[in-house]
């Protein structure tokens, strides 16, 4: 049934992909109520309330009608849901495939039992049955058969984690959606039901951890007033499988321990933080551990000591080590002194310090090597240090991305670089199987993924944007999932099962990274915006304390081309990957126009595979995305029957700022590389300029939020 605009409901974005709206297919929702008719959740720990909860929440809103609690099974259609502490589910013959589940997955299983029909929600933890259930309810959400299931699911990687970029002021870093959404000022008496909505949330994708701080730390976040706020959180996040962590800031013994060192083999210092985490551990006893910055944008760290980032992170693992936590070390450093190219210098520094990390510890490895660009090459980091745990990390947040009023979908990015081959170990060696231990062996997987989420109605600022927060979480668990999939899924969930919305929206959203990498950077460009909000074009961007905080080091246009030489006669950053791919990046044959400027200086008259030169592809490419958001836009305003007015008006006032604004980008961009190649620009789609080079450079955007 097509939703018309004049019966559409008024909503704000608040319930994310789980309305639970009524089943509008009368063929399946006949279906389903007849193989639905009680709940039977035998738990009665805070996580089965949970699950007891939600259940009856989604299937009453899916089915149209509350669903009888039950004690037992008395009529065909019963759903279960429950742990091997329930008979009913410890005689339903699932042992092999619960061995398999570990303590977060779950078997959901059509069984009979005493010839009865049923639904079976097994799992060995109380937190399984209830990914258990949210995958459940996804089936009829999504409007799937339910007859015959035989699902058995785990997660691929360990630590599931957001990391929240938030400020004890209540600030957000790159932060686009409002405020932080901890009120630290009224916690731990006052906890906002958002906190548990923000919970629920994660638990429905399988994140199970988040870091409350930003990376960038604040020393006060590790006091006794800050804890028990922490511990607060963590009391909320607790039932839903969701441990908390807190970034550590390098020179907090100094700060707020009284100390005059924070040298990480000095032993005061290390007493200092084991008693740290001794505290921590006491108000938060399922305390996941620290995520670190250190020696990176001026933040403290170990090489402050003459230290290696080995001796600063086993220091803080030894300190949690006892109690089961674990230090996240991130790897996005670039020296203060160093002139070296950015995009080797993470590996220069960690590679050598491969198999030296304690056990506990993980390097947490950005996607690409230089910091969230619209697209880079995978981090060499990744397959080579076989004897240290890589976790990958993502930004959801669209720093570089247009921030919230930009469409742009990101699991596109995120699935190119998980499928991403490191040839480390020969071909089919992917970032996914780096990270989820298999390529190396490792006993402890992570990945992490910068959250977009505030205090805006809608979450993350755009109904849109939360789409890469569901991407995000339903990658953690599986790696594998594809970016069509999941854009399917999340508009299934959160709009409509009607196919004449799904299939132009699904186009839409998955057109919408290729589009922003066009406008903004294509064939390899990266580093091209305003200085420091890092909103809009500055490829003229020069000047400033670091060199390689500007565009004009990455986009090196000359009068004789333009792109980043980093193969043998640059910098050569291709040497840092295995050979096929090193071969691949340093070849200007072989590599693909994604990359090359990233890696060659190419002369503006170079001919592509396209049989345009360099400068008319270049400008080809920024009127393609220009073009692919007027598309966007067509798209969408032909969907309008189909969603409620608020929703779809934040949606197409946005895209009406994208497309503005992509010309914007396209216009700035190609006058300012025109002053190198002097050569004309050829007719096309976007046609002249809208104004001068002069203009576009005195463009000044003030008070530019997440900044």
């Amino acid at each position: 049934m097509t939703l018309s605009a004049a019966t559409a409901w008024a909503e704000d974005g608040y319930d994310l992909w789980l309305r639970y709206v009524r089943v509008d297919n009368p063929t399946l929702l006949k279906s389903y109520q007849s193989s639905i008719t009680s709940l039977i959740v035998p738990g009665q720990s805070p996580t089965a309330r949970i699950v007891n909860i939600e259940l009856q929440r989604g299937l009453t809103g899916l089915l149209g009608a509350a669903v009888s609690t039950a004690g037992d099974i008395t009529a065909d259609g019963a759903v279960i849901a429950g742990t091997t502490a329930s008979p009913l589910v410890a005689g339903a013959g699932l042992d092999a495939d619960l061995r398999a589940a570990g303590a977060e997955g779950y078997v959901i299983r059509s069984v009979r039992i005493r010839n009865r029909r049923a639904t079976m929600i097994a799992g060995n933890t109380d937190v399984g049955v209830l990914h258990g259930s949210f995958h459940f309810l996804r089936l009829l959400q999504t409007h799937q058969s339910i007859d015959g299931l035989a699902i058995a699911e785990h997660p691929r990687i360990r630590h599931r984690i957001l990391d929240h970029w938030d400020n004890l002021d209540g600030s957000v870093e790159r932060g686009y959606a409002g405020r932080s959404l901890w009120d630290w000022f009224k916690l731990p008496d006052y906890r906002s039901p958002r906190y548990a909505d923000y919970a629920r949330a994660n638990a429905s994708l399988g994140i199970n951890g988040t870091v409350l701080t930003n990376v960038n730390a604040n020393a006060t976040s590790l006091t006794p007033e800050y804890l028990v706020k922490a511990a607060a959180l963590a009391d909320i996040f607790r039932p839903y499988g969701i441990r908390v962590y807190l970034t550590a800031r390098f020179s907090a013994p100094i700060e707020i321990g009284g100390l005059k060192t924070a040298d990480p083999l000095n032993a005061d210092v290390r007493k200092w933080w084991a008693a740290k985490a001794d505290e921590i551990y006491a108000v938060i006893p399922d305390f996941g551990g620290f995520l670190v910055k250190a020696n990176s944008e001026g933040q403290p760290g170990p090489q402050d000591y003459g230290r290696t980032h080995a001796d600063g992170a086993n220091m803080l693992a030894d300190a949690v080590a006892s109690h089961g936590g674990i230090v996240m070390w991130r790897a996005f450093v670039y020296s203060e002194t160093d002139k070296d190219d950015r995009h080797k210098q993470a590996y220069t520094e960690f590679q050598p310090l491969d198999s030296t990390f304690r056990p506990n510890v993980l390097i947490q490895v950005k996607n690409g090597a230089i910091d969230f660009q619209p697209r880079e090459p995978f981090h060499p980091l990744f397959g080579a240090m076989p004897r240290t745990p890589l976790m990958l990390e993502l930004q959801i947040t669209k720093e570089y991305l247009g921030f919230a009023t930009h469409l742009v979908y990101l699991a596109p990015l995120f699935e190119e670089t998980l499928e991403a081959d490191t040839y480390v170990k020969g071909e089919g060696s992917r970032v996914r199987n780096v990270i989820d231990g298999s390529l190396h062996g490792y006993a402890q997987t992570g990945i992490a993924g910068v959250a977009n989420t505030g205090s805006d109605r809608n979450w993350c600022g755009s109904v849109f944007a939360c789409a890469n927060w569901h991407a995000f979480g339903r990658l953690a668990w599986n790696p594998s999932l594809t970016s069509a999939d999941l854009a399917d899924e999340w508009l299934r969930m959160t709009f409509t099962n009607d196919s004449a919305f799904v299939e132009p929206a699904r186009k839409m959203m998955l057109s919408s990274r290729q589009a922003a990498v066009d406008y903004m950077t294509p064939l390899g460009l990266h580093h091209q915006m305003a200085r420091g909000h890092h909103y809009g074009p500055g490829p003229w961007v020069t000047g400033g304390p670091r060199a390689d905080w500007t565009s004009v080091y990455y986009n090196r246009a000359d009068a004789q081309g333009l792109g980043f030489d980093r193969t043998a006669t640059g910098t050569n950053a291709v040497s840092q990957y295995a050979p096929p791919i090193r071969d691949r990046f340093a070849s200007l044959d072989r590599v693909t126009d994604d990359y090359l400027l990233w890696f060659h200086h190419v002369p503006w008259t170079y001919r592509m595979a396209s049989g345009k030169t360099l400068w008319n592809e270049l400008t080809a490419r920024y009127c393609r995305g220009v073009e692919s958001v007027r598309s966007m836009e067509d798209i969408w305003n032909g969907l309008r029957r189909f969603v409620d007015p608020e929703r779809f008006e934040e949606t197409r006032a946005f895209l009406a700022i994208q497309r503005s604004e992509a010309r914007w980008w396209r216009d700035a961009s190609i006058l300012y590389f025109q002053t190198f190649s002097k050569q004309p620009i050829a007719p096309d789609a976007c046609g002249a300029p809208a104004d001068t080079l002069e203009h576009f450079m005195s463009i000044n955007k003030r008070f530019v939020p997440g900044n």
